[in-house]
């Protein structure tokens, strides 16, 4: 039995149970687009964060060049940052795609 064919009852525990329950198919559905909007968030920010690190090592390698700086520790540091976190982009995009094909060759 669904509580919101309860309207004509005047109790107010079972009003307060329907606005609750209404409350929170809103809310659900407003998490649910939420959802995939924090993700893509998530997303760019670590795109932001892979681009920084690059140009990070960038900079580093210019510095260098022009011999601003004698210190490779850090260009190597940055150069390693910027490697790692390119590979955990490009696996993580390499395994969305994998995903996205698995779901699209899925027979319905």
């Amino acid at each position: 039995m669904d509580i919101n064919s309860l309207y004509n009852v005047s109790s107010g525990v079972i009003e307060n149970a329907i606005t609750r329950n209404t409350y929170d198919a809103a809310a659900a559905d407003a998490a649910e687009g939420n959802v995939f909007a924090s993700f893509f968030d998530s997303a760019i920010q670590s795109l932001n964060q892979v681009n920084a690190y690059i140009s990070d090592a960038e900079d580093e390698e210019i510095k260098l060049a022009l011999g601003e700086t004698e210190n490779t520790h850090d260009l190597t540091i940055a150069l390693q940052k910027a490697s790692t976190a390119l590979q955990y982009t490009v696996a993580v995009r390499d395994k969305f795609l994998e995903s996205y094909r698995t779901i699209m060759n899925m027979q319905i």
